[in-house]
């Protein structure tokens, strides 16, 4: 590993930087059709499973930094999705909630990961399974350093 040659072909980094924009060119039609970017798609899946979050916890579940997070949930408030107020409890603290529209948003998100199917015709589900496993385990240890 002390040998890497300056190519970006010997790159784990930029297999997975490309890999992820092939990714959002696939669900680019399935989330156009739901006023969606990939990543406010991702933070409403994570809203669909657990609503009323704050900031903060939202940003750890999404490995988002809040100065990234925040404009992107301010987009999703502005279009009927979220909102966001402080906290009762500690003011400091700004949680996000899914509203009516952002809960119905749902039912019609159903259908973007079989819309997405074709980028894995022929894989094996157990192959896409560990390979999602062994990126996650990458991601993870580089977090920690």
């Amino acid at each position: 590993m002390a040998d890497v040659p300056l190519d970006l072909d010997a790159f784990v980094c930029f297999a997975i930087y490309s890999a992820n924009g092939a990714f959002n060119r696939a669900y680019k039609p399935a989330l156009d059709a739901l006023g969606l970017t990939y990543p406010q798609y991702v933070t409403m899946v994570a809203l669909w499973t657990q609503d009323d979050v704050t900031v903060g916890a939202l940003g750890d579940r999404l490995f988002l930094e809040s100065n990234t997070l925040t404009p992107l949930l301010k987009r999703l408030e502005s279009a009927g999705l979220v909102t966001r107020r402080r906290d009762p409890a500690d003011e400091r603290q700004v949680r996000i909630q899914l509203t009516d529209a952002g809960r119905a948003l749902k039912v019609r998100a159903k259908g973007v990961p079989q819309a997405i199917s074709g980028a894995f015709a022929g894989a094996d589900p157990d192959d896409i399974a560990r390979l999602r496993d062994e990126i996650s385990r990458l991601r993870d240890a580089l977090n920690t350093r």
